[in-house]
């Protein structure tokens, strides 16, 4: 469902942000031949994947989703992976709502490689569940997600999948005149108060870019107790129990950003600051709060329509420096911080024959450290430089193939910093290597089957490689393994699409066999936080979680469609069914991975009339019972959520109004996803109302 997009050929409005009070105050003061220009109200394109397009291909022969414009106002969270929670083979962590990072089809951590504008997004959020993604959906004005593996163009950490966000802040196509997109929504379960502006102007050749946004909340507000029954049997009788609230939920984050660029017909060059600071409540910990903040630089050109060899060439960089403090009681415990840079280029070959292509090389630098209490890794700098090339080969009207190779080389130095526990850590190297095939074929018009199979490594990362210390935030003490090998994993897609006029559908199945799965596992054992081996009962025992190499399969399947059920005299309705099923295995025990979604179904309406919209969807999750040792099962629920929306003009600004019903039913709602399943469970019912200006 679309309130508003673009002309063939009209610049793409700027998408939802929200709006604090002072920022709709500084719109309405604008001269009026400032918001002489609204945004175009028209029909959608179809939008174009470009974090895996280099080639500017018609389709991918990879699964991906666009979510951009109203569809995503209607699923803007407190965090990234509750925004996407619900697309197809998309589940996320959680650790309280400011806390959320995207799962594609089972796999998280530094399986997905998290992108800003095509370069990576340098945080602490792969190391620990409780760490959050430094990216406000706010600030977001579209969001792509390819599901496999996208090793070849992004590294290893892309081996399950990529999450890219855009948002404009270096402009890359020349802009006239003043434009900008100001909102406000408030409400959720959470009271969810949150507010942004985003401003552009140019004169054709030179564009300036600003933003900035803030959100509060309050604490979550759930259905009836925090802890599950299974906890609370486990904890006894003279345990306080939450009920009714989440203790300790509650947060606030803030930010902006200031870009220019110089735009022309054959291409543009630009550079960009943002920062970004937050400060949220651990809900496993009523007294550990984390206060975040990061700094990001980035500069990106590119040049079209070149002679000779390469015809364009491009060039994205970012430098970015973060840093979080978990304080308890007040006082600080463990300062994480990561320091570094991601350069990309890619250049496009003038065509060979019938083939056309991309060559890139990747340059990347980064120093993470964890210094204080829980200072479970040592400081350790990674370097990685990576070479990669992707073909295509349009045979013919129906066939077109592609083919691409990628070789990583990955050096990790580690310093113990006088800590005795990190004293055995020595420095290694990696060389991985991918390569991938892929085709789709039309069958007619409308039906087209797609397919792709990849050969992934990944590297082991510094923390499961040296990690050794105590980690309160998930009750764990972690323990790596300095003679973990290369993840490897033979993958593949079949899909099979339609599309024709408002009718489109795809059902597909996939497959990944991992000779060497790097899973974090319990081992049973249970340690302090000196390290010392202690039985399970002893005061300040840990579980002990080490990272181990495992073999592993992975299959299931995602489908989805969206069928024109009406359409007469301005009414339209559209009917929606999509779901999603993951199976994983670790082939030495015979038992689940941990924290893999269930089979997942949903049905969805949505209407629209002239200025009208309406929407009401019913989703299920089925329970949870495959789970390796050690683990707990979850409940099934269903959730039953809706909207409506109006859009209207007023002077020269075009006004789109929308509220939001969310688990309307008020079904108690535990994710198999996260780590706090029996702690922490989603909010209860809960309303947002949102107002969104183009200008």
């Amino acid at each position: 469902m679309s309130f508003a997009s673009s002309q063939p050929g009209a610049r793409p409005p700027l998408r939802a942000f929200a709006l604090t009070p002072l920022a709709l105050a500084c719109l309405m003061a604008l001269p009026q031949a400032a918001r002489a220009q609204t945004a175009p109200d028209t029909t959608t394109l179809s939008p174009v994947v470009i974090t895996a397009n280099p080639l500017g291909s018609e389709a991918l022969a990879s699964p991906s989703t666009i979510v951009q414009g109203i569809d995503l106002d209607l699923r803007r969270g407190s965090n990234l992976g509750e925004t996407l929670n619900g697309l197809p083979g998309v589940s996320t962590t959680t650790y309280g709502p400011m806390v959320g990072r995207p799962i594609i089809r089972g796999m998280d951590g530094d399986r997905i490689r998290l992108l800003n504008n095509g370069v990576g997004a340098l945080d602490a959020s792969s190391l620990s569940f409780d760490h959050a993604v430094p990216q406000d959906p706010l600030s977001t004005n579209r969001v792509e997600i390819l599901r496999g593996p996208a090793a070849l163009l992004y590294g290893g950490s892309a081996i399950g999948g990529v999450v890219n966000t855009i948002d404009n802040r270096i402009p890359t196509e020349p802009i006239e005149g003043i434009h900008g997109d100001v909102a406000s929504s408030y409400g959720g379960a959470n009271n969810d108060r949150n507010g942004a502006v985003q401003l552009e102007g140019g004169d054709g050749t030179f564009a300036i870019h600003a933003d900035a946004f803030s959100r509060k909340t309050g604490d979550l507000r759930i259905p009836g107790y925090a802890r599950s029954a299974q906890q609370r049997a486990i904890d006894g009788p003279d345990r306080d129990q939450p009920r009714g609230t989440l203790p300790n939920s509650d947060g606030q984050a803030s930010g902006g950003a200031l870009g220019m660029s110089w735009t022309g017909d054959r291409g543009y060059a630009g550079l960009s600051y943002s920062g970004y600071d937050a400060d949220y409540g651990s809900v496993a910990e009523p007294d550990v709060r984390i206060k975040m903040h990061q700094e990001r630089f980035g500069f990106a050109s590119e040049l079209r329509d070149l002679d000779g060899l390469f015809t364009s060439v491009k060039l994205n960089f970012a430098y970015t420096d973060y840093q979080h403090k978990e304080i308890d009681n007040g006082e600080v415990g463990t300062t994480f911080k990561n320091r570094g840079y991601e350069a990309r280029i890619e250049a496009r070959h003038a065509d060979i024959g019938p083939l056309h292509g991309v060559v890139g090389l990747q340059l990347g630098q980064t120093r993470f450290s964890a210094l204080g209490d829980e200072a479970l890794v040592p400081t350790t700098d990674t370097d990685l430089a990576a070479l990669f090339a992707l073909e295509e080969w349009k045979l013919n009207d129906r066939l077109t193939l592609s083919a691409g190779a990628r070789a990583d080389h990955t050096r990790l130095s580690p310093s113990g910093g006088g800590n005795e526990r990190f004293d055995g850590s020595s420095r290694t190297s990696f060389t991985a290597s991918s390569f991938s095939l892929g085709g789709i074929y039309k069958l007619s018009s409308v039906w087209s089957v797609a397919a792709n199979t990849a050969y992934t490594e990944r590297a082991p990362t510094f923390y499961e490689l040296y990690a050794n210390g105590p980690h309160g935030a998930t009750g764990q003490y972690l323990v790596g393994d300095q003679g973990l090998g290369k993840e490897r994993a033979w993958s593949g897609d079949l899909s099979l699409r339609y599309k024709q006029d408002a009718d489109k559908a795809s059902i597909g199945v996939f497959y990944s066999r991992f000779s060497n799965y790097l899973a974090e596992m319990n081992t049973g054992r249970y340690r302090t936080d000196e390290g010392a081996v202690v039985a399970a009962g002893d005061n300040d025992a840990l579980p002990e979680a080490r990272y181990q190499g495992v073999a592993a399969r992975l299959y299931g399947v995602e489908a989805e469609s969206s069928t024109r059920v009406l359409q007469r005299n301005g009414h339209k309705l559209d009917l929606g069914l999509s779901g999603d099923y993951t199976v994983a295995r670790n082939l030495d025990t015979g038992r689940s991975l941990p924290r893999i979604p269930p089979l997942r179904l949903r049905v969805a309406l949505d209407y629209g009339y002239g200025a009208y919209s309406a929407g009401v969807s019913v989703s299920k999750a089925f329970a949870q019972h495959s789970r390796p040792d050690n683990d707990t099962a979850t409940a099934g629920y269903y959730s039953v959520d809706a909207n409506a929306g109006y859009r209207f003009k007023v002077a020269a600004v075009q006004w789109q109004a929308y509220v939001r019903g969310i688990n309307l039913t008020n079904q108690t709602i535990r994710y198999a996803t996260s780590v706090l399943r029996d702690v922490a469970p989603e909010g209860g019912r809960a309303v947002m109302v949102g107002l969104r200006g183009s200008f």
